[in-house]
């Protein structure tokens, strides 16, 4: 089987030296790939048009809020592991265990995660993280701003967060043994993921693209807004990435 921890270790490695080479500052709004980044917008959009879109709004038709809601802290629930992990990376050992034991209680008596009884009767709020962060913590630069083909936007070091965060998710190892199964669990997952993710976001989008003259703009700068708003701790009320909550391959 492919060494993961290698390919983990070998996309960080070429996100430091394209964060550290490019002469795009971190967490600025130039843009030195616009070429490329706008094509591969024209593309995204095109994706999200035709394919995503109509599926979110016929995933929304078949579901009720309250139903939608579950859902998410399903899929929200199993990334816990995840956070726990990284905040372990970043030398938060107290917040790891708080994330464990979030993963724990609302796996059993959340009902698989469909209810967020450890954030509600047991004051242990989410407390999201990823290797992005660790990534940030341990002093990668962020470096330029990139698209990213179905992603969305991004930058190295969040483009190898994403995938390092995505090799770690308890659905990847617990399917990894077995090809069979990891095809047909897996990836329905990450696309059922992708669809939640993308439905809970659909109209603050489409209100930003009827409002913008250059949408590709206005979502890069929302975008680089909000990892600015992030590394400040600031409150940033928007996100155009599909590799925050959704962040899975």
């Amino acid at each position: 089987m492919l060494n993961k921890l290698g390919l983990c270790v070998y996309i960080s490695a070429f996100a430091l030296m394209t964060a550290s080479c490019s002469s795009t500052s971190s967490h600025n709004e130039s843009d030195g790939l616009e070429s490329y980044n706008r094509a591969v917008y024209k593309f995204n959009n095109q994706f999200y048009k035709y394919v995503m879109k109509p599926v979110s709004k016929g995933y929304r038709h078949i579901t009720t809020p309250t139903a939608r809601e579950h859902i998410g802290n399903a899929f929200s629930n199993v990334k816990e592991p995840i956070y726990a992990v990284n905040h372990l990376l970043q030398g938060e050992v107290v917040e790891s265990g708080k994330d464990l034991a979030r993963f724990a209680v609302n796996t059993t008596l959340g009902i698989a995660g469909t209810y967020d009884v450890a954030g509600k009767g047991w004051n242990l709020p989410k407390n999201k993280t990823g290797f992005d962060d660790t990534l940030a913590t341990w002093g990668m630069p962020d470096g330029p701003f990139i698209m990213l083909p179905f992603v969305g936007p991004s930058t190295p070091r969040a483009t190898a967060g994403l995938v390092a965060d995505s090799f770690a998710n308890p659905v990847y190892w617990a399917t990894a043994n077995d090809a069979n199964i990891h095809d047909k669990v897996y990836y329905p997952y990450v696309a059922a993921n992708a669809v939640v993710v993308y439905e809970s976001g659909m109209d603050v989008l489409d209100d930003l693209e009827r409002n913008s003259v250059d949408f590709y703009t206005t979502m890069k700068s929302a975008y680089i807004q909000n990892r600015n708003g992030k590394a400040s701790d600031d409150t940033v009320s928007y996100d155009f990435g599909m590799d925050d909550e959704e962040e899975d391959y």
